[in-house]
């Protein structure tokens, strides 16, 4: 059985727990104080962050390689494109989300960053958010009509953005509208921590 070490408020690990529970397996969860981690948690990730999964031998960091782990040891439902072609283009949106929305989440995520530091990311963020919205008026989800690994990607982010003090505008509607699409299955639910429910209201 799979053993996911999961920070309760950390996107990254909610990112792992969507795809968990999406899949419908038989999974752990451990949960992880991200502010007092474990002595161990160091010994499974050499950078001592979540999400770290772990199987029989196989221990596995970072949220996209862990879920694209999951996706192909479990691939029903399929949340990688099948076409080799669609999923490589998959991977070049995960790669594009992490370079210029979720490296200015960790920033939003580090209790010593700045509040300089912290206010250029929620800028950037708006600003990363505001360009892909309108790409989203003619598409129920990232990729187009089926929801994918890149809808997991954004969904926590999104969650978050009341949390993180980032206010999008009225031409960020069809971003908005995807992701209550996404909001409302299931496996999103039931993926939630209970701190990550009080995020929003």
């Amino acid at each position: 059985m799979m053993t996911l070490y999961s920070g309760i408020t950390c996107p990254f690990s909610h990112r792992c727990r969507f795809v968990l529970f999406e899949k419908g397996m038989d999974f752990e969860i451990k949960d992880i104080d991200v502010f007092d981690k474990p002595e161990d948690l160091a010994v499974m990730n050499p950078y001592n962050q979540v999400p770290v999964l772990v199987e029989r031998d196989l221990i596995l960091y970072e949220s996209n390689i862990i879920n694209e782990y999951i996706d192909e040891r479990f691939p029903h439902p399929q949340l990688m494109p099948a076409d080799p072609v669609q999923r490589g283009r998959g991977r070049l949106v995960l790669f594009r989300l992490e370079k210029e929305l979720f490296v200015h989440v960790k920033t939003l995520e580090d209790p010593t960053a700045s509040s300089k530091a912290q206010a250029a990311a929620r800028e950037a963020i708006t600003q990363g958010l505001t360009m892909i919205a309108p790409a989203f008026a003619k598409n129920k989800y990232v990729l187009g009509e089926e929801f994918s690994m890149i809808d997991v990607a954004l969904a926590p982010l999104l969650w978050r953005l009341d949390h993180y003090g980032i206010k999008l505008g009225k031409n960020a509607a069809p971003l908005f509208k995807s992701a209550e699409r996404v909001f409302q299955r299931p496996a999103f639910i039931d993926a939630l921590t209970p701190a990550e429910k009080a995020m929003r209201r």
